[in-house]
């Protein structure tokens, strides 16, 4: 009896300083961005509840994933590698193959894609209105209940805060600090006609936001034709989102199907994709031929390139 007593105190105490804990947590919640940040830690958003946008979108490795493939509801696999939601705001359209146009309609995709979160956004809809948290946080923000039009803004609203500029290539543009001499190598070669990574990699996140074929599509079965799955024209087959090079040093596996674990393979590659994909379809002209880097040129570029990793990430794993 003193024991199933103790155990009903137990609990009640329990359910209080939870209570108490959500209640003093939520209180911070005072803007969209608050809520979408919350909202893309929450599991409920899939169907199994097994998974939510961050599972995927791991923070610490610049909101990218570790491997090729992210891992979706009952462990399937996503058909492509999963990109950073880093400095998204200014982009014209999301995706490898660009079909969503701006970030609320790109929040609301993977929550119903089959292999990720699998999910009705109609159904997902229906779980923030009867869970009494997120009902009275929608409500205190919106000014209404939660539903698809402002799910989809409160996403976008914490997506268009992760924007980084610290990093040492931006205290170099602003004269605060000087750049290694492998560095300043490096970055020459970026920038120059040799290495040709300036035609696609500029700007101030590091990409024209253009499609390009970098020779990884020869049409055989099951090989990602991009673009074209969303045009049907024959001139797309095998072009990609040009992806921004901003603390590309913490998002390895490299490219849409995560084919280069390291970036020193991925300079070794386009030094002369024909050495990897016979027969390639539609590639880039700029890649036709070899660029003839030689290893200590490449080895000076990844050096570069980590100086675009932005000073939150560098305690973070970003050797790769």
């Amino acid at each position: 009896m003193k024991k199933t007593a103790f155990s009903i105190l137990f609990y009640f105490l329990l359910v209080v300083i939870s209570s108490s804990f959500f209640e003093n947590e939520n209180s911070a919640i005072k803007t969209k961005a608050a809520i979408g940040k919350k909202l893309f830690s929450e599991k409920i958003l899939s169907r199994d509840s097994s998974v939510s946008c961050a599972s995927c979108h791991i923070p610490k490795f610049a909101f990218a994933d570790t491997v090729a493939f992210s891992k979706g509801i009952g462990g399937k696999l996503t058909s492509r590698n999963t990109p950073s939601v880093l400095n998204m705001k200014n982009r014209p359209y999301y995706f490898w193959d660009g079909r969503a146009g701006s970030l609320e309609e790109q929040a609301l995709i993977p929550i119903q894609n089959p292999d990720e979160m699998g999910l009705p956004i109609d159904e997902a809809v229906k779980r923030l209105n009867e869970n009494k948290e997120y009902k009275k946080l929608f409500q205190k923000i919106f000014n209404e209940q939660p539903n698809a039009i402002n799910l989809a803004a409160a996403f976008a609203a914490f997506e268009e805060t992760l924007e980084t500029v610290d990093s040492k290539f931006d205290d170099w543009s602003n004269n605060l600090k000087d750049l290694t001499a492998q560095e300043e190598r490096g970055r020459e070669l970026f920038v120059g006609n040799k290495a040709k990574c300036f035609d696609c990699h500029r700007m101030e996140d590091f990409t024209t936001d253009e499609f390009k074929n970098i020779g990884l599509f020869d049409g055989r079965e099951l090989n990602d034709a991009g673009l074209y799955n969303i045009t049907k024209k024959e001139t797309d087959k095998g072009k990609f989102k040009i992806p921004g090079l901003r603390n590309v040093a913490v998002t390895a596996p490299y490219m849409h199907n995560g084919k280069f674990k390291t970036l020193e393979m991925v300079l070794t590659y386009y030094n002369n994709p024909n050495a990897f994909v016979e027969d390639p379809i539609n590639i880039d002209d700029a890649l036709r031929k070899p660029l003839g880097l030689t290893i200590q040129e490449r080895k000076d570029i990844v050096a570069f390139l980590k100086t675009l990793t932005d000073k939150k990430y560098l305690k973070k794993n970003n050797s790769r």
